[in-house]
Order: structure tokens, then C-alpha cells, then sequence
């Protein structure tokens, strides 16, 4: 009986200490999740307007202006982006983002699969572990992003990506990520990177007649890699908040279940300890008992 109350005291005291790190988990991804979650929402109007723009001139264009990077052509080659976090205790934020990149080349791309040519260049450590483990063609490049996030270490792997269309090294390009919401709450979606996508007009819409100073063709030419740029940016922006916010949700659960277990096992305890008295008791009288007999 002794040992048992033993085992269970240590079980209570090293939940406990479980606790206290995940409680101080959660505290620092709350920090990180306020900085991530401001940078995010900052960025995301003025990234969505320079996309639709691009968009929008790309869809009223007559084939005049050169677009390379907006030609559609037979897809025999795929670069997909998937941005995943660097550490895990995040719950099921990186296996999600991973799960929809394989369906992506699975379902969307199952032909080109087939042959070896779907390329995943990973942000983020777990998944390029996830697919080097798995022996998928992965890209270790640009895995270690996060360690110092920054605009410029983003368009590096933009630019690398627009170059190897350009090259036809790929046909399409696609971006993996998790959009952020709130807290507890992530879209893990597919976005378009290359072609550039164009939007389908709506029975009835009025054309858009964009009045272009300088030229439509030198204007597009420039505005055409930052904006691209900025659509990369704003996907690795999306996950960072995503993953702070997914790591904070699990750790207050972890917590949760941990005072939920500590419960359960203290109240096994006392059950346990008031049963070695009532037995100790039980001994003391018999003994007076049979002395007095």
C-alpha cells in the first residue's frame, strides 16, 4: 500500500511540473501571437488589393503585353510552397498543412506525381523533415526562414521560384499555408503562385478601364515581381500567426487535461491513503482485542 501512495505522489508531482511548462508555453506564444497577429493583419489588406490589381490587369489583358510569368502552358512540372512551423506542440497545425500538400500532389498533380516531377521547396523545418523522411523531392533551401523572418529572406525564395518559371523548369507554382482567423481558428488553403491567376468576370460586370501612367507594359513589368513578392510574404506572415496561435490553443489544453488528471489522481490518493488507515486501525483494534482476550 505504502508503494502504491508512492507511485501515485510522484505521478501527481511530475503532472504538476508538466503543467507549469505548459502553462509557460502558452504565455510565450501569447507574446509572439500578438506581435505575429498584428504584422498579419497589416499586411493583408494591402497584399490582397496588389493581387486583385494584378489580377484584374492581367484578366483585361489582350496577350500584348510579354506576361511570361502569366502564361498558362501544359503543366509537366510543379513547384508547391509548404509553409509549416519549425518546432511542433503546436496540436494538429503542421500535420494539416502537410496532409493538404500531399492531397494537392496526390489529387490535383497525381500525373505528374507519378513521374517524379512535383518539387515541394519547405518553409519550416518539419515539414521538409516530413518529406525528406518520406522520400519526396524536397528542397532544404529555405526551411530555416523562420529563424530570422524577414521581407528580403521571403522574396529570395519569390524570386527563386519566379526565375524557374521563367525558365521552365516549372508550369505551375502553388502555395500551401494556414490563413489565420483567430487564436483557434485556421483555413489551411491552396493558393495559386504562378501563373498569375486570372479573375473570372461575372455575368453583367462592367469592364475595368485602368488609365495606366507610365506605360501598361513597363508599369506591369515592375509591379509584377513585388507584388508576387508580397503574395509569398503574406503566406509565411499567415502561418507564423497561425502556428503561434495553434501552440497557444494546445497548450492551454494540455493545461486543462493536466488539472483534469490531477483530479483524478488525487482523489485515487486520499482513496488509497484513508484505506491504509482504516486498515492500520483495523489491525490496532484486533491486536488490543486479542491481548485483552
Amino acid at each position: 500500500m505504502a508503494g502504491q501512495l508512492k507511485e501515485v505522489r510522484n505521478r501527481i508531482k511530475s503532472i504538476q511540473n508538466t503543467q507549469q511548462i505548459t502553462k509557460a508555453m502558452k504565455m510565450v506564444s501569447a507574446a509572439k501571437l500578438r506581435r505575429a497577429q498584428d504584422a498579419i493583419l497589416q499586411m493583408r489588406p494591402y497584399a490582397q488589393k496588389l493581387q486583385e490589381l494584378l489580377s484584374n490587369i492581367v484578366s483585361n489583358s489582350e496577350g500584348d503585353l510579354g506576361m511570361k510569368l502569366a502564361v498558362q502552358r501544359p503543366v509537366e512540372k510543379v513547384l508547391i510552397f509548404v509553409i509549416t512551423s519549425d518546432r511542433g506542440l503546436a496540436g494538429a497545425y503542421n500535420s494539416n498543412v502537410i496532409k493538404l500538400a500531399k492531397i494537392t500532389a496526390r489529387e490535383k498533380y497525381a500525373a505528374q506525381l507519378a513521374k517524379g516531377n512535383v518539387t515541394f521547396w519547405s518553409i519550416g523545418k518539419k515539414g521538409y523533415e516530413h518529406f525528406a523522411k518520406n522520400n519526396f523531392n524536397v528542397t532544404d533551401t529555405y526551411k530555416d526562414i523562420f529563424l530570422n523572418l524577414t521581407f528580403d529572406q521571403v522574396q529570395a525564395a519569390a524570386q527563386a521560384a519566379v526565375k524557374a518559371f521563367e525558365k521552365g523548369e516549372f508550369d505551375a507554382v502553388e502555395i500551401v499555408y494556414s490563413q489565420f482567423r483567430n487564436a483557434a481558428t485556421q483555413n489551411f488553403v491552396v493558393e495559386q503562385f504562378l501563373p498569375i491567376p486570372k479573375v473570372e468576370k461575372k455575368p453583367g460586370a462592367a469592364n475595368v478601364d485602368f488609365i495606366f501612367e507610365p506605360s501598361k507594359e513597363e508599369l506591369v513589368t515592375e509591379l509584377m515581381p513585388k507584388i508576387l513578392n508580397t503574395q509569398l510574404y503574406k503566406a509565411v506572415l499567415d502561418a507564423w500567426a497561425s502556428e503561434h496561435g495553434a501552440r497557444m490553443t494546445a497548450m492551454d489544453k494540455a493545461s486543462d487535461n493536466a488539472n483534469e488528471l490531477l483530479k483524478a489522481l488525487r482523489l485515487s490518493y486520499n482513496r488509497a491513503r484513508q484505506a491504509a488507515i482504516t486498515t492500520e486501525l483495523t489491525e490496532i483494534v484486533s491486536g488490543a482485542a486479542a491481548l485483552q482476550g
